[in-house]
């Protein structure tokens, strides 16, 4: 069975083309921000592996991923439940053979997507960063980029058993994932989840009986420069990704990116007064946390809210998210350089669900909450179990997690040979041998 949306008009290519030739800025900014989280000694490792990440899941995705995801309208796999079918996953050729004649949407849409694995690829590597071999990361990103977002992203855009979840259930619209709050900012924090737990804490971070060790940020500027350049890729992200997958009218394009805006200055001055109250002065590193998390939530929430909802929503998220990262540290003991599960997991789940009750979809709520909820419970109860058992099975066979000799002397020159500031002696006595 197949499922087609509406094919764009010329002004609207026009549009969706320049909205998706801006989502590199958000890869770009979320590299910046891994690395300036991360450790000095680690920093060249951090953007030669995104660089790499980038490579793989990109080629990984024209191999194979796109044969496995599809798009809107193109053949696909179906399982016959109780007399109605239920697509699960495509049957598209390999290395894009189908793209010759395919739509100028469904050409959009792979360019979109070819971004978008990358984007969600590099918050794994951010959050196992200063320990995560890149060999070892590269050969994860081609599980990643070749079987577990595309089979998730099949389920949510291409007219999946999820976004069927309406026409043959009756749940609202189906599940309602715009522009990857699930597919790339959840199932990204959610792998990243299955890292940490697989490459285990940096050394000396946690000690039996103290407080975890602080490794604050090396360069707090790349940080924030990150997230303003994260803004510019988050609105071409979200309004080509309401164009192609919510079908919206070019015209509500300024509302899309106004959202994308509140949701985010929401989720910052939240977290930024709630750091200062708690801790005497703002946190920076938290703040920005705050920012990103609230962009990762307007991905869900970008194209079916008023822009005091996307407000209200960003405020709501800002206020908990220092607790959230707090509480991952302290009482679970995950060791997340780059919050990539506070920002990226928790910020994505929050939007999906805020649609159920907030979104304005021409739907009763009650159904649509069921198939938010369905959703995120996949994403929990299937795509982090399957990273996590994916991820564990490659590690026996290719190790993922560096040697004391690495965190010792920094993944710079344990896996590069060179530093990235070699002109400044790095120290190293914070690190126990």
């Amino acid at each position: 069975m197949t499922i087609a949306i509406q094919p764009l008009s010329e002004s609207e290519f026009v549009l969706c083309a320049i909205l998706v030739l801006m989502v590199p800025l958000a890869i770009a900014g979320l590299v910046m921000l891994n690395v300036g989280l991360g450790r000095a000694r680690s920093a060249a490792h951090s953007v030669l592996g995104a660089l790499c990440i980038l490579a793989v899941a990109a080629i990984t995705y024209i191999v194979f991923g796109f044969g496995i995801e599809g798009a809107p309208g193109l053949p696909e796999h179906a399982a016959i439940i109780a007399g109605k079918p239920w697509n699960w996953i495509a049957v598209s050729p390999w290395f894009l053979r189908s793209i010759s004649s395919a739509s100028a949407s469904t050409t959009l849409t792979v360019l979109l997507q070819l971004f978008g694995i990358s984007l969600a690829a590099q918050i794994p590597w951010g959050s196992g960063s200063d320990r995560w071999k890149l060999r070892a990361a590269c050969i994860s990103t081609v599980l990643f980029a070749g079987f577990l977002y595309p089979l998730f992203a099949n389920w949510v855009w291409s007219g999946g058993w999820l976004a069927q979840l309406g026409a043959n259930y009756g749940l609202g619209r189906g599940f309602m994932d715009p522009a990857g709050a699930s597919t790339m900012q959840a199932l990204g924090g959610l792998t990243a989840l299955a890292i940490i737990w697989i490459v285990g804490p940096r050394s000396g971070k946690f000690v039996r009986g103290e407080m975890p060790a602080v490794y604050p940020a090396h360069h707090i500027l790349y940080v924030l420069i990150g997230c303003l350049i994260m803004l510019g890729g988050w609105i071409g992200l979200n309004g080509a990704g309401a164009l192609l997958f919510a079908g919206i009218p070019a015209e509500r394009i300024p509302l899309v990116a106004i959202n994308t805006v509140l949701c985010a200055s929401g989720s910052l001055l939240t977290a930024f007064f709630v750091t200062r109250f708690r801790f005497g002065k703002p946190d920076a590193s938290l703040s920005a946390n705050g920012w990103v998390a609230g962009l990762s939530a307007s991905s869900a929430i970008c194209s079916s809210v008023t822009p005091a909802g996307a407000v209200l929503i960003g405020l709501m998220l800002g206020g908990a998210i220092s607790f959230i990262a707090e509480a991952l540290e302290l009482h679970f003991g995950l060791d997340d350089p780059s919050g990539g599960i506070s920002m990226h997991a928790v910020g994505g789940i929050w939007g999906l669900l805020v649609v159920g009750f907030m979104g304005h979809l021409g739907v009763p709520r009650s159904g649509q909450m069921l198939a938010q909820l369905t959703g995120i419970l996949t994403l929990v109860g299937f795509a982090l179990p399957c990273a996590y058992v994916l991820n564990l099975l490659l590690s026996k066979l290719v190790p993922y997690r560096a040697t004391s000799e690495g965190d010792y002397h920094g993944m710079d020159v344990y896996e590069l040979g060179a530093g990235a500031y070699p002109e400044f002696y790095m120290q190293n006595d914070d690190i126990p041998r």
